[in-house]
């Protein structure tokens, strides 16, 4: 089934669109979520609740590419749970990947921060399209998806030790064009 089709199926109020969507775009819901919760319970939880937030969201929406859109809902679910539920506690991957990108990113902890936030993440996209493809996918598996070095390294064919060097070197050519940028860091 095509996603536009299953769109359809979300339009009609059809039960059969979660399911459809489970069957084409779950498995990607479900390692988000469990990359950053790092508990199966947790994921799965935060899984149904991708569904039902799908389900509300379309209509009005009709999202393209729609498998964004899902793992776009699933990742806010899962990190909105992961603060909540482990404000004293460190999930090692997660955090680790949060502690690389902090080395490089200006702090944006207030509410008046917002809109250089979306400032920011428009640099950063910007960024993202002048890197090689490699870079790009190493870049946007960890810190995205949240995929430990290993995986990421294995699907890029490289070893780990190569993969964590090539981020390291992202992250310092990040930093170096936010400075460029304007962007204090």
């Amino acid at each position: 089934m095509t996603d536009e089709e299953i769109i359809a199926l979300f339009f009609e109020r059809s039960e059969q669109a979660i399911s459809e969507l489970a069957k084409m775009h779950g498995a990607a819901v479900g390692r988000i979520a469990l990359n950053i919760l790092d508990d199966a319970e947790d994921a799965e939880e935060c899984v149904n609740d991708t569904w039902l937030g799908v389900w509300n969201s379309i209509p009005p929406a009709r999202p393209s590419p729609l498998r964004t859109f899902v793992c776009r809902i699933a990742r806010n679910l899962a990190i909105k749970r992961y603060h909540a539920e482990r404000a004293q506690k460190r999930n090692s991957r997660y955090d680790l990947a949060l502690d690389e990108l902090a080395e490089c990113l200006p702090d944006r902890g207030s509410v008046e921060d917002s809109i250089e936030a979306k400032e920011l993440a428009g640099t950063i996209n910007a960024f993202l399209d002048t890197l090689p493809y490699v870079d790009k996918f190493l870049f946007m598996r960890r810190y995205w998806y949240a995929e430990s070095l290993s995986e990421i390294a294995e699907m890029a064919g490289m070893r780990c030790g190569t993969a964590a060097v090539r981020l390291h070197r992202v992250r310092e050519k990040l930093r170096n064009y936010l400075k460029e940028e304007g962007v204090p860091v």
